[in-house]
């Protein structure tokens, strides 16, 4: 929500603060013949750099006449560069906002839009610290070619000694510094985003699907399962015995009870000739 909210900010930042550029150099030349005093010189320059088309002229003090002097350097390469980069990030900043709130559903679709985000993400965070990279250099020199005493001496009145030459206005490079660190604000926004646009991505889902467990969470797994298994094999033996003693209750039979009585002896009339112990049994 972050990339959506400042990215598109950030860009119009960093490409407006450079490219709408505008500076402004004004030097003195005080002749010592007399013949051309307090001549001042207003040097304008602005993106995309090239100095090497920058002229103005300047007096030669011994003869009567002007010499067209150019600036030295081209450095319009970096500053495109770095515009460049803020405007086409400034355009998918925007492009991505419109998918993310109306097409939420196309986006997720087949998992191809996080794809193409986090790949377009990090080709920009590359893009972005590059190109601050080289602006940053760039800008330096940017202000040596147009300092005033580099100027001066490229003047060839002020080579002399007996003629005066003095800066009277300075460029302001406030306006250039904060576009550098606006393109390292957009580095930062979009180098934290891609963490983002990755957890979207199949690849982290595929690798939140089975987590690693330490040693530690497999030791006390083991730990519970053995547990598990002494517990369940109590209850089963518990079990055993249990029925063990009801198939044993169902199982076990009483004997027929049996006493002695008094013996009874017969001869051969079956007559009872004497009386012994008698058994009887009772049935259950």
């Amino acid at each position: 929500m972050c990339m959506v909210i400042f990215a598109p900010i950030f860009a119009i930042c960093a490409f407006a603060t450079c490219g709408g550029y505008y500076g402004h150099l004004q030097v003195e030349v005080d002749c010592a013949d007399r013949r051309q005093n307090n001549r001042s010189i207003n040097i304008d320059f602005g993106y995309p750099f090239r100095l090497q088309q920058v002229h103005f002229k300047a007096p030669l003090c011994k003869e009567n006449r002007e010499e067209i002097i150019f600036l030295e350097g081209d450095f319009s390469s970096a500053a495109q560069y770095f515009v460049t980069v803020g405007v086409f990030a400034f355009l998918y900043s925007l492009l991505a906002t419109i998918v993310y709130v109306f097409y939420q559903n196309k986006y997720l679709k087949n998992n191809r839009g996080p794809l193409v985000d986090f790949v377009v993400t990090v080709i920009f965070s590359f893009m972005w610290l590059v190109s601050s990279c080289c602006w940053a250099k760039t800008l330096s020199d940017i202000k040596a070619a147009t300092n005033p005493t580099q100027v001066l001496l490229l003047i060839t009145s002020c080579r002399a000694q007996e003629n005066k030459c003095t800066a009277t206005e300075e460029p302001l490079w406030s306006r250039l510094n904060t576009s550098v660190v606006f393109g390292f604000v957009n580095v930062v926004l979009w180098a934290g985003n891609i963490w983002f646009v990755f957890k979207e991505t199949g690849w982290y889902k595929t690798g939140q699907r089975y987590p690693t467990r330490s040693a530690s969470g497999k030791r006390s797994g083991s730990m519970r399962q053995q547990n598990s298994f002494s517990l369940s094999k109590g209850d089963f033996d518990h079990q055993v015995q249990r029925q063990a003693s009801i198939n044993q209750s169902q199982v076990s039979f009483s004997l027929p009870q049996t006493y002695l009585g008094k013996p009874v002896i017969y001869d051969k009339g079956d007559k009872i000739a004497s009386q012994g112990p008698m058994i009887f049994i009772n049935e259950m």
